[in-house]
């Protein structure tokens, strides 16, 4: 991840407000969590989305991430709840933590902030330095579906919420853009904020790249870095993957060095 694909995660209050009450990957986690002994690390785990709720079900959480607001954020709601879980600031691909984990994960598809070659090996190298061995990680990540990468370049409406301060309807539209070549895809998310007489009356404008990776592409990658594909689902309710798959979610097995 680079300091400049992060404009969609400067605004940590805007990003709760969006995303805090997405826990679809929590009763995975919880399942492999409880197989699993001493910390679990959350690897860009933001404002902490999935490691609060796990530390809230007993467990001790490690939680990095890059960005030092969104750990701020983290950090206060944590510490509002009296939950004892370390923050940490440092970049995942280039790691350097005093333990390892039994079990590391990594969710919101952080793996497509990774934009070239060079910057997933590194970060998958980070992983494999910080797993115990037999260890598991377990990531998600979108799949290169033809509907998803063809998008058109036209802006395509995507969701609609209530801003729980304003009360301001926000309106939530893309435009897309693919670059076959890298296989990374360029989206300029709008935010259109309505009042009560349906006027505009603001509007704010984030970019954000994302890198997509190929299956068979993965399956080499993931290899290559040391680690032994237990199982992939296309959602985090473990159903297989198909061609009209929205995600990818791989478990991981830290295979012991030849």
């Amino acid at each position: 991840m680079t300091f400049t694909n992060f404009e969609e995660y400067d605004d940590p209050i805007l990003y709760d407000k969006e995303n805090e009450g997405y826990l679809s990957e929590l009763p995975f986690l919880l399942n492999w969590a409880s197989k699993t002994e001493g910390t679990i690390i959350d690897l860009a785990c933001g404002t902490g989305r999935l490691t609060i709720p796990l530390a809230k079900s007993g467990y001790k959480l490690l939680g990095i991430d890059i960005h030092k607001g969104m750990l701020k954020e983290a950090e206060k709601k944590s510490s509002n709840l009296g939950l004892k879980i370390d923050w940490v600031e440092q970049d995942c691909t280039k790691l350097s933590l005093p333990i390892t984990s039994s079990l590391i994960y990594s969710v919101g598809n952080s793996f497509q902030h990774f934009l070239t070659n060079d910057a997933q090996d590194a970060f998958l190298t980070s992983v494999y330095k910080h797993l115990d061995i037999d260890g598991v990680f377990i990531f998600g990540t979108r799949f290169p579906s033809v509907e998803e990468l063809l998008q058109p370049s036209t802006e395509e409406y995507w969701k609609s919420y209530t801003d729980t301060e304003t009360l301001n309807r926000v309106n939530v539209y893309t435009l897309s853009t693919y670059d076959s070549l890298n296989q990374v895809q360029h989206y300029t998310t709008i935010r259109r904020y309505k009042a009560q007489d349906d006027e505009v009356v603001e509007e704010k404008r984030t970019n954000i790249s994302l890198r997509y990776v190929f299956p068979r592409e993965m399956e080499r990658i993931l290899f290559l870095h040391g680690f032994e594909i237990i199982n992939v689902y296309k959602d985090w309710n473990e159903s297989s993957v198909t061609n009209d798959s929205y995600e990818m979610i791989y478990v991981c097995k830290k295979r012991k060095p030849l």
